[in-house]
């Protein structure tokens, strides 16, 4: 929650999650938004943030025709280069705010917006979400929604009150295989689930020190913080094949980092003397794992490490008591399957392929966007609101997700002490449906 070293020895046996609790419990209930569906309409659009995320972003929702009235970037060649693409797909040219690195509330006073994409760096997506909701507007917010518990327990409560929704943009959770074998999951082909494992396992050494881009910000993040800095994408599609939220929560998480070593070996290989970097002190351990229990007594481990030379995978595993699945690269295994002990393929259960796929994956496959979930992602969430039906993942979502990295500090930092995580739905989360995700 950004407590100092002092506050933190200050609050003795107190957990940082208890300290959260009883905020939650101060703070004035409004009625739940789970299942809440949204306005019904086509969505007027308006993005702060359009440098390569959010230019990305852009192009698959112009692929799906959404329509966008306002772009906000402090850089103004970036804004210009997000009008040109919307000029040149016959809209009319939207509005530029580049004044600064809060001319984004300027913009929220247009009335004609209702909704609000943020691509921003990690510590805007809070207050800029926060903001757009207070001016009626609903929010995709890009991965990690917020970075503390607190601002976990602010999108939750600044949802209710406003009755306005906030969805992280966790494409992972659109991915083909992920789609797939949520189906499978929801069918009960896993038997009684109990297991699983999600991770970010990406070297992004050369990108953190670049002096463009994520490099001008995501660097910091490594010296002021030690836990699971980004959890969400191996952890969402887990989340969802378990029901998280919607039958089962996260109970509590132990969380434990690996010495420092992977960015000061690079910084001496690559950074010449002299330069502004090598005043900076790296806390985030190079490798982190943390481990979630769940209300309902499953386990689900999360993995970090963007640090040192590594195959990308976010591990993506599920397991029940008829089989389970493991990806990277994709397998499957069932109790008695033909052929005896050894991986199957996962073309073999092209009947639980997702519709979406079906029908747009070669769409989102030809513009790119990490395989096509990307578009198929926006694609399917600006149905929801079209048709005016409740999103796939919601506020509760998004905090709880979330909700993993400063938990994982506070459990690092208390020699892998248990932390509990806060109930965002408050008790209710177990009657609700499971996601159909198209």
């Amino acid at each position: 929650m950004g407590i100092t070293r002092r506050q933190f020895v200050a609050m003795g046996a107190a957990s940082v999650a208890e300290l959260a609790v009883s905020q939650q419990k101060a703070a004035p209930a409004f009625p739940t938004m789970a299942d809440a569906p949204y306005d019904r309409k086509d969505p007027r659009i308006a993005f702060i943030g359009v440098g390569n995320r959010g230019t990305s972003l852009l192009k698959n929702l112009l692929a799906a025709d959404g329509k966008v009235v306002a772009i906000c970037d402090i850089d103004e060649e970036h804004a210009k280069r997000a009008q040109k693409m919307i000029s040149d797909a016959s809209q009319p040219s939207p509005e530029l705010y580049t004044q600064g690195e809060h001319d984004y509330e300027r913009m929220l006073q247009r009335d004609d917006v209702d909704l609000v994409i943020i691509a921003t760096p990690w510590k805007w997506h809070a207050p800029m979400a926060i903001a757009a909701m207070e001016h009626g507007k609903d929010v995709w917010v890009e991965v990690p929604a917020v970075r503390t518990l607190e601002e976990c327990l602010q999108i939750v409560h600044v949802s209710e009150k406003t009755r306005r929704h906030c969805t992280m943009l966790e494409n992972c959770c659109y991915g083909y295989n992920e789609l797939l074998v949520l189906r499978m999951a929801q069918a009960g082909r896993f038997g009684d689930l109990l297991w699983g494992e999600g991770a970010y396992l990406h070297d992004l050494r050369e990108e953190l020190f670049s002096n463009q881009g994520e490099g001008l910000w995501r660097r910091t993040e490594h010296t002021l913080r030690n836990g699971n800095l980004y959890p969400t994408h191996g952890l969402g599609p887990v989340a969802n094949y378990m029901g998280i939220n919607r039958g089962d929560n996260f109970s509590h998480i132990v969380s434990m980092s690996s010495p420092e070593r992977g960015l000061s070996e690079y910084r001496k290989e690559h950074v010449p003397a002299g330069d502004p970097k090598w005043s900076e002190r790296y806390k985030e351990g190079d490798f982190n794992i943390s481990l979630i229990k769940t209300a309902m007594g499953r386990t689900i481990t999360v993995k970090h490490d963007t640090s040192n030379p590594t195959v990308y995978s976010r591990v993506n595993t599920i397991a029940g008591t008829k089989g389970l699945f493991m990806d990277y690269p994709p397998r499957i295994y069932f109790d008695g399957q033909q052929g005896g002990e050894k991986w199957a393929s996962l073309d073999e259960f092209k009947e639980f392929e997702n519709p979406l796929w079906k029908r747009m994956g070669d769409i989102g496959k030809k513009l790119g966007g990490h395989g096509g979930m990307d578009f198929i992602m926006i694609y399917r969430l600006l149905n929801c609101i079209r048709n005016g039906e409740a999103p796939d993942m919601d506020v509760y979502d998004a905090a709880l997700w979330s909700s993993v990295a400063p938990l994982s500090m506070a459990s690092v930092a208390q020699s892998s002490a248990p932390q509990q995580f806060p109930d965002f739905l408050r008790g209710a989360g177990k009657g609700r449906n499971l996601q159909t995700m198209g």
